[in-house]
């Protein structure tokens, strides 16, 4: 990430922040997740993009995120999470094929709710 893309993130964190300030009847959602995924490498390498971060951040590694083939750590500030998480090969690999299916199981149509009313 080149410093032109970490000042326009940040700007645009403020931006969002301020206009959520000034327009109180916009909704805002329960809570944020900024999620920083390393660059596609080995379990390894990314491990240690990961390890590094959480160095920064001054927190431990999640072992929860570990059995969903997840490496992760995060750090909260109130209902916002910043987080670095690895998706390790094997959950990719899994993912993967699950979407293989993609299109291939058609569930049955919804009957018209209207239609079941009016019978």
């Amino acid at each position: 990430m080149n410093d032109d893309h970490r000042s326009a993130l940040i700007a645009g964190l403020r931006a969002l922040a301020d206009f959520l300030e000034a327009n109180p009847a916009v909704p805002v959602p329960r809570s944020v997740n900024v999620l920083h995924f390393p660059q596609r490498g080995s379990d390894a390498e990314m491990r240690a993009e990961v390890d590094q971060v959480a160095d920064l951040l001054g927190a431990p590694i999640d072992p929860l995120d570990q059995k969903f083939g997840h490496y992760g750590a995060s750090v909260r500030f109130g209902p916002v999470e910043y987080k670095a998480v690895a998706i390790l090969a094997a959950r990719r690999a899994e993912h993967e094929a699950h979407m293989s299916y993609e299109g291939c199981v058609q569930p049955d149509p919804i009957p018209n709710a209207s239609a079941a009313q009016a019978a």
